[in-house]
């Protein structure tokens, strides 16, 4: 039987213990040093615009978590109890086993064929593995697997030697191969990476939901992994394995995946033989309006997917049977590098197969899973709104919003940690940074690549493809990447910036300041009284909006009140760097934030505003330095920058 595997590879205590006081710390300075004008009523748009996109965000991944523990703890029992029934009595009449691999390491060979005969022979099929090797080494290593076996009847091994250009060609020749051996209806394939440990009970457990259901055209099952690397790579494969067993359980309620992962998959043997799905794995591609015809170089598990889901075929995530693989960063020394590059590749090809099964409609799929497509597209931008607000906002606004949205970061992802540790069965502190890390960054190489998604590279081999050959068409597609990548996220920035209130459109008072400051530069320029009283008696603003710079407000104010029949309650917004001085008349007049008549000079915030009341009269001025000087200047006012 397949379970939950003993030991994990994760990281140390001492880790584990630093980064909690760390944590705790960082928490403890941000509640005792949050200011408190975070929650005044200028932070209005900051908070509706991060809440807006937050409680769909995480609206719809709730519903995902929810879906995926009805899954796991309702349909799935019922569905492996039905399966185990027929499983003792019914078996498929003969089981093929793709095997790839690319200078794999010795004794991860061995632990992978050993693992693979073995699961092969107890479960008592004639089974044929296709060993596609790529040295002569890899012969000797299974050559002394089946030697330590015994050579059992019922497992045969096959070797086919790879070109070197890639994992697809390689496939491809395999499965013509099967093809050619005429398999017998019901008979199962299974394609594995090299680098893949079955764990016992993995065929037994996974090949019996075939045989209980008749419209099921391929499965997959729950990963582990055995780490070479630091602690934050042992974290970061971990949680990426947790949120993947969240979102392959939602999926699987309806059905359907979103892929069929390469590293363990299980097809009906008479549709992974057909002409039409060989071809798609050999030469997968695409018609780009703007890169014309390229073939993909990695993604096979994503061409296999598109096909079964063109098809109608259901799909299946057994999530109570694990395959361990042996991961390694590309270079373990450079996480960060490592980890963009992995990325980079999975999320290209993501990007090169949703837009076209977008395109088949939600008829073959589902609204569910059709919608689920849509969302990948739609979430690698709405993930980039609350970075970008809080960096707006805090060098624009208020610098205290940044400490808010840290506290928020820690707390959203605290509560997604514990949701995936109870799914998962185990829980790491590392998991809240690296949440945030998969989410943002990866987010970002999203947006990078949806704009160069023929650009595509495989480390582990050491090739790449999808430029064209002449270097001068190749800079010329670069460079319209990045014109796109830029007018596309400058788009999103100027709604952010309109959003939140860091830009506005002008209102009349600043455009006839504007005009003043731009075109009269040569003659005195207007004070502000005329343009606030204008303003006053303007009935449907509340509001008077002033740009940074250094203004004059005079005694003419007062008689423009006075000789206004209406009683007006505005309020004059400027900007933290906006300068009003004002005349002693109009001086003693206003009261200042501690209510006292103002002096000398005071700085009007949204907390402690100033105060300027005559008769039925009211006018609050927020954001202003107030400056009292006895005599008008003769030099121009001008706007600082």
């Amino acid at each position: 039987m397949s379970a939950t595997p003993r030991d994990h590879t994760v990281a140390s205590r001492v880790t584990e213990l630093t980064t909690f006081v760390f944590g705790m710390a960082l928490l403890i300075l941000i509640v005792s040093e949050l200011p408190t004008d975070v929650f005044s009523p200028e932070s209005q748009s900051f908070f509706f615009v991060i809440g807006t996109i937050a409680i769909w965000r995480y609206s719809w991944w709730a519903v995902q978590a929810i879906r995926s523990v009805w899954y796991n703890r309702v349909l799935f029992p019922r569905m492996r109890a039905e399966a185990d029934a027929v499983g003792e009595h019914e078996k498929p009449p003969e089981l093929f086993v793709l095997c790839t691999s690319f200078r794999i390491e010795a004794q991860v060979n061995f632990q992978v064929y050993d693992a693979l005969v073995r699961e092969a022979h107890t479960y008592g099929v004639p089974t044929t593995i296709f060993a596609s090797v790529s040295d002569r080494t890899d012969v000797d290593v299974i050559t002394h697997v089946m030697d330590e076996h015994g050579w059992p009847q019922n497992v045969e091994v096959r070797y086919m030697f790879q070109k070197g250009d890639g994992k697809r060609s390689a496939m491809a020749e395999v499965l013509r191969a099967i093809s050619r051996r005429l398999p017998a209806p019901g008979s199962l394939l299974i394609s594995m990476d090299g680098d893949i440990r079955l764990e016992p009970g993995t065929l037994s457990r996974s090949l019996s939901f075939f045989v209980s259901q008749d419209d099921l055209g391929a499965l997959t099952t729950n990963n582990r992994a055995e780490v070479t690397g630091n602690d934050a790579t042992r974290e970061w494969y971990d949680l990426r394995y947790a949120q993947r067993h969240l979102m392959m359980s939602s999926m699987s309620l309806s059905r359907r995946l979103l892929v069929l992962t390469g590293r363990y998959s299980v097809f009906r043997a008479d549709l992974a033989t057909q002409p039409d799905f060989i071809e798609l794995i050999e030469s997968d591609h695409v018609d780009h309006w703007r890169f014309g015809n390229f073939k993909f170089l990695s993604g096979d598990d994503k061409s296999s997917w598109f096909w079964l889901l063109k098809k109608g075929w259901r799909m299946l995530y057994i999530p109570d049977v694990y395959v361990t693989g042996f991961e390694e960063l590309p270079d373990r020394r450079r996480f960060f590098a490592s980890t963009t590059d992995l990325m980079r590749r999975w999320y290209g090809n993501m990007l090169r197969t949703s837009n076209r099964a977008i395109a088949l409609g939600p008829r073959p799929m589902g609204m569910f899973t059709w919608w689920s497509l849509i969302d990948q597209r739609l979430s690698m931008w709405t993930t980039l709104v609350g970075p970008t607000v809080v960096t707006l906002v805090s060098l624009f606004v208020r610098p205290s919003f940044f400490f808010a949205y840290v506290l928020w970061i820690l707390m959203t992802r605290g509560i997604a940690t514990l949701i995936l540790a109870w799914q998962r069965g185990r829980f790491s502190l590392l998991w809240i940074p690296l949440i945030y890390y998969n989410q943002v960054w990866g987010a970002m190489l999203k947006t990078y690549v949806s704009f160069r998604f023929n650009r595509q590279k495989w480390s582990r081999q050491g090739i790449s493809a999808g430029e064209p050959d002449d270097p001068v068409a190749a800079r010329r597609q670069r460079r319209m990447g990045h014109v796109l990548h830029g007018f596309a996220y400058g788009v999103l920035l100027f709604v952010l910036i309109l959003s939140t209130g860091v830009m506005e459109p002008p209102d009349r008072t600043s455009l006839h300041i504007a005009r003043d400051q731009t075109w009269e530069r040569n003659q005195q320029p207007e004070r502000l009284d005329r343009w606030i009283g204008a303003a006053i008696a303007d009935r449907t603003n509340d509001a008077v909006r002033l740009p940074p710079g250094h203004f004059r407000l005079e005694g003419d104010l007062i008689d423009t009140l006075q000789q206004s029949a209406r009683p007006s309650d505005k309020q004059i917004h400027g900007n933290e760097r906006t300068t009003l001085a004002i005349s002693p008349a109009l001086a003693e007049l206003m009261r200042g934030p501690d209510g006292e008549p103002i002096q000398d000079a005071v700085q009007c915030t949204v907390d402690a505003s100033c105060q300027l009341a005559l008769d039925e009269h009211n006018l609050t001025l927020v954001n202003v330095r107030l400056r009292v000087e006895p005599a008008a200047q003769t030099e121009v006012a001008t706007t600082q920058p």
